[in-house]
């Protein structure tokens, strides 16, 4: 039987926020980060992944501040590596594995180098790393799937998310369909202070006003698993061949027909890769 969120769904109080999460599983800790998309939750980016992953690992799928159910963050008031770490202490975890989006992937990049110590293996999957593609990225700011976001912020209408779909995807008659669209708008318009504080921040970084210090990745000691799609329209692959570079111990596995959502598009390989990695580890 599929889980329900309503099952799973969690509220947990830290130092600074109230954060929804989704938990299910036992065993080693394994926390999900999603992306920075409008309407992304911990359950929309991984609501394929929870259950399979957590027949292996105890599983925490996290809404971070600023959305999803979780307490709205000003930009001035977003560190999402302070925002893991207390979430870590209030659950009593000490060390996890981390997987994450986008957006959460560069958090679990922060958070190997900045507290080596609360990360048992780190999972990727499209993380920018706050440089500009130099081969194969267009150099006149941000990317098209970026730049599809930030309108889907300022008008969350399912157009603008029919959109923002079909550009994180690769497949797009399979997964870019009406339902969604409909649903990414209706959670981003369900909190449109999470709206309004991505767009006001932008200015000042948001939503990432903290980025990894590249020089700092070689210090990485922790297995480290790369997951890019080809097909990244978001985020160019030649990020993670970067990071491939730069991290010791990690390895790279390029998704071909693959966007920016491997765990979405590619869901069972997805799981099949991420279990054996961290079991075998």
């Amino acid at each position: 039987m599929a889980l329900d969120p309503k099952d799973i769904a969690r509220t947990v109080q830290t130092a600074d926020w109230k954060l929804r999460y989704y938990e299910a599983g036992s065993g080693h800790p394994v926390v999900l980060l999603h992306g920075s998309g409008p309407g992304a939750t911990g359950w929309s980016n991984f609501a394929g992944n929870i259950e399979a992953l957590a027949e292996h690992f105890h599983v925490y799928a996290v809404d971070m501040p600023g959305w999803g159910e979780s307490d709205p963050a000003t930009v001035d008031r977003l560190d999402h590596v302070e925002a893991v770490v207390q979430f870590l202490d209030a659950l009593g975890v000490e060390k996890a594995a981390f997987v994450g989006n986008s957006m959460g992937g560069q958090t679990s990049l922060r958070l190997a180098t900045e507290h080596p110590g609360r990360i048992s293996h780190l999972v990727t999957m499209g993380p920018p790393v706050g440089r500009m593609p130099t081969l194969f990225g267009a150099g006149d700011g941000p990317s098209e799937g970026l730049k599809v976001l930030i309108e889907a912020y300022r008008d969350a209408s399912p157009e603008n998310m029919r959109r923002l779909v079909e550009i994180m995807v690769y497949d797009k008659a399979r997964f870019a369909t009406p339902e969604l669209y409909q649903a990414r708008s209706d959670a981003a318009l369900a909190r449109p202070e999470h709206l309004r504080n991505y767009v006001d921040g932008l200015p000042k970084g948001a939503p990432l006003p903290k980025w990894v210090r590249p020089e700092l990745l070689p210090a990485i000691q922790v297995p480290t698993l790369l997951i890019h799609g080809r097909d990244d329209r978001v985020v160019s692959f030649e990020t993670s061949l970067y990071l491939l570079a730069n991290i010791p111990n990690s390895r790279l596995v390029l998704l071909n027909h693959c966007g920016h959502w491997a765990m979405i598009e590619h869901a069972d390989e997805f799981n099949r890769l991420v279990a054996d990695f961290i079991a075998n580890n």
